[in-house]
């Protein structure tokens, strides 16, 4: 896509977005940036950058990077909202926490996230109709420590 050493497209100055920042299962302190109502539910780099072409802003992805705090989180997007003269790209996204927020929100309707949701629907019938409670316990619950 982009790379660094081109002068027109230098992307060193985009905004960088990691994947932990709109996560929903990741606390503040682990380094999620907006509202748990708001965030979504594990998203990935290719993901983000979905969204920000959605939003006709260009983002590189780079892989070989992780989250400082969490160096198992690998990937994170740079995207950019400014042109070289300082007009926004988009005049609805001003700021990282806007840009944050509008991926958020269009993450969960990505096409491979719809995809999956719809195989997994599927297959949690399934199971359903063919199971039956023939699979009872005699075990009784209340077991505890025993006494010597």
């Amino acid at each position: 896509m982009y790379t660094m050493d081109s002068g027109a497209l230098s992307i060193k100055k985009w905004v960088v977005m990691y994947p932990v920042y709109i996560n929903s299962k990741k606390t503040v302190a682990e380094g999620r940036r907006i509202s748990l109502s708001k965030a979504c539910e594990n998203p990935n780099c290719i993901e983000i950058s979905d969204c920000c072409k959605h939003l006709k802003l260009p983002a590189a992805v780079e892989i070989d990077k992780a989250y400082p705090r969490d160096f198992m989180q690998v990937g994170r997007v740079r995207v950019q909202l400014k042109r070289e003269d300082g007009t926004f790209l988009n005049p609805a996204i001003t700021s990282r926490k806007q840009l944050m927020l509008k991926i958020a929100e269009l993450v969960p309707r990505h096409p491979e996230r719809v995809k999956k949701q719809e195989s997994q629907k599927v297959k949690k019938q399934e199971p359903q109709a063919t199971s039956s409670t023939s699979g009872t316990s005699s075990k009784s619950g209340k077991g505890g420590k025993k006494k010597r």
